[in-house]
């Protein structure tokens, strides 16, 4: 393992567990003999590199945050970083943090990228998340995230998982998001504050498997391109003001459940089809 490398991963990990946490002493060896809970590493080119983080109280011996955790530069310095997650790590309402980081320099690299449980990550989605053009996992559940959705985020085209549940963003859905994401499988951005109507792009995400718009603000009617989403299995649209008249569903042969109550175009849960 390059020595830069050991230590762009200490110098990340005392960002997030206070400078007390000894890294060199404790794990001398990250990704062998001493290996670290929730890091992982593997070989390219004869050397160790890091590519997995996951930071947040999953196991008993797992990493944990402080109070003051922050991101430190170096956490952008492990090229090879292929999956980041944090679970219940910024808690503090007072010592805020924001997502607003240097992504371009993982851009090449990270696949998965997942905040959840997290009161004090604060502020917009920031636009360069979007340079993360290999991202096909972006998870941001149960934060204080608010702002409108960039449009931006359309530009990530290998995306099969995009859930931006329980925060409090709000504004339209960008039709980039129908336009450019054919390989999305899950769209949940249920429990924020989204209005405006549902985009007729929404046609395009033709891989779609779940779509969970639910506990929103979104009003107007159903666009019948929703009838083109052939592979969608959930859609969940409860809790909204959503008016009109039900599109046709009758090419969307794996629809099994549609949840629509709390609409003013009414509508309780509907199962369709058989084997449920």
């Amino acid at each position: 393992m390059e020595e830069t490398e050991r230590e762009a991963l200490y110098l990340a990990i005392q960002g997030f567990v206070g400078s007390h946490w000894d890294g060199r002493n404790l794990y001398p060896d990250p990704c062998g003999w001493t290996p670290i809970q929730g890091v992982s590493c593997d070989v390219f080119e004869g050397l160790w590199y890091v590519v997995v983080v996951n930071i947040g109280p999953v196991l008993d011996n797992s990493l944990e945050c402080s109070q003051e955790a922050a991101f430190s530069p170096q956490l952008f310095e492990l090229k090879r970083l292929r999956s980041l997650s944090f679970f219940r790590c910024f808690t503090s309402v007072n010592q805020t943090t924001t997502l607003s980081q240097d992504w371009r320099k993982l851009s090449g690299s990270l696949e998965t990228l997942e905040f959840r449980s997290n009161d004090g990550l604060t502020g917009a989605i920031p636009v360069d998340l979007a340079l993360l053009s290999n991202l096909q996992s972006l998870v941001l559940v149960e934060n204080s995230l608010t702002g409108e959705l960039p449009q931006e985020l359309g530009n990530l085209v290998r995306l099969k998982r995009m859930s931006l549940a329980g925060n409090r963003l709000s504004g339209q859905l960008p039709a980039s998001l129908g336009n450019n994401l054919a390989e999305l499988l899950i769209l949940d951005l249920s429990g924020n504050s989204l209005s405006g109507s549902l985009p007729c792009s929404i046609g395009g995400m033709s891989s779609l498997l779940k779509l969970d718009l639910s506990n929103n603000h979104l009003n107007g009617d159903l666009p019948s391109e929703l009838g083109k989403l052939k592979n969608l299995t959930l859609l969940d649209l409860r809790n909204n003001s959503l008016s009109g008249v039900t599109p046709s569903l009758g090419d969307m042969a794996s629809l099994r459940y549609m949840l629509l109550s709390d609409n003013p175009l009414g509508g309780n849960l509907m199962q369709l089809g058989c084997g449920i």
